[in-house]
């Protein structure tokens, strides 16, 4: 059964994206820790009640932070992933670095790359950015292959980049920026 897809802030064939809730809590880390084997070493999403609440929190009250959970439609909504735009700058920069991870039951199956297809638009439509970053270990080729889906291109190595998993890890840093055309007109914050 397709749900409603006016629960979402966007919405393909197969998934939906919206906010994250306090309802959610339960299901992403239920999800989170079913997942734990495809996410180490790359990513470390929150696997408790304590610790999901302490990050959506942080997430609603930092304007530099926008997330969204990945939904399957033909699911009835069931949580596949997630998707966040972090380190957002304005200004003149109008740039943000993505985050993102599929939940174990969804992975391979192509839903992320539509989540992606359908976060674009929004990041650089109403959102008013200009660019995205995803920073990815060398290692993980389910991510780079990702972003090479939804347009990102390869722009550099960064060693020793982000502490992660308790040592400093290299990075190679993909980018992708909107389409030609007006430039946002969103004030500096």
């Amino acid at each position: 059964m397709i749900d409603d897809p006016g629960r979402y802030l966007t919405a393909g064939p197969r998934v939906g994206l919206r906010p994250y809730t306090p309802d959610d809590a339960e299901e992403f880390t239920a999800h989170v820790r079913a997942s734990r084997d495809l996410h180490r070493p790359w990513l470390f999403p929150p696997d408790s009640r304590q610790a999901y609440a302490t990050y959506t929190r942080a997430m609603d009250e930092d304007p530099a932070r926008e997330g969204f959970l990945v939904c399957e439609r033909e699911e009835g909504g069931r949580l596949a992933g997630f998707v966040n735009i972090n380190n957002i700058v304005r200004g003149a920069f109008l740039s943000g670095a993505l985050g993102y991870g599929a939940f174990a039951h969804a992975a391979g199956r192509g839903l992320l790359t539509e989540a992606l297809g359908l976060l674009l638009p929004y990041a650089f439509g109403p959102l008013g950015l200009h660019r995205l970053e995803a920073n990815i270990q060398p290692g993980n080729a389910a991510s780079r292959s990702l972003v090479r889906r939804a347009g990102f291109r390869l722009e550099g190595f960064s060693p020793a980049m982000l502490f992660i998993d308790g040592a400093w890890r290299d990075h190679e840093r993909w980018a992708i920026t909107a389409p030609p055309g007006p430039v946002a007109q969103r004030a500096p914050s």
